[in-house]
């Protein structure tokens, strides 16, 4: 039995309710990567997105043990990936074929500690031009609370 096996029969045998959680989520990960061609860090937050309207793209997940600090709040980095996902996903969607968006820079106000059952990003498109685009986003827990606001310029450029 490879090492590996081993180690996941261990932790679905005795493992504690999170640590099956971060397993559950971890095959989740490459189910996504291998269905959607996603990054791994989507499927471990399991995004899958939506317009809410013309210009706009909207994320809910739940939060999970993957996603929290030591001190029992969502990591800044992970609340930073999801922003930085959020306004990839709608410019993203909104660019023409053949055509990419890169994050060139973004900046991330943390407002609230991230508690609660989920978070719920929403994306807005400021301006889509033909080498740049700019949105903004902000984070809010299920309860309507502003978590993050966060902003980014992305780089238009041509797919290989």
């Amino acid at each position: 039995m490879s090492e590996l096996f081993q180690a996941l029969k261990e932790i679905t045998e005795t493992g504690t309710q999170e640590e099956q959680e971060i397993l559950r989520l971890a095959v989740q990960a490459v189910r996504q990567k291998r269905e959607r061609g996603s990054a791994y860090p989507s499927g471990f937050l399991g995004l899958a997105g939506e317009f809410t309207e013309e210009g706009t793209y909207r994320f809910r997940i739940p939060i999970t043990p993957y996603m929290k600090n030591r001190g029992g709040i969502v990591h800044g980095g992970i609340t930073a990936t999801l922003v930085d996902s959020t306004m990839g996903s709608l410019i993203n969607k909104s660019l023409p074929e053949g055509k990419a968006a890169v994050t060139v820079e973004m900046k991330v106000n943390y407002l609230e500690a991230g508690i609660g059952q989920e978070l719920i990003s929403e994306a807005r498109l400021i301006r889509l031009g033909q080498t740049l685009a700019f949105a903004d986003c902000k984070v809010e827990n299920e309860r309507g609370k502003r978590i993050v606001h966060a902003t980014a310029t992305f780089a238009i450029i041509p797919l290989p």
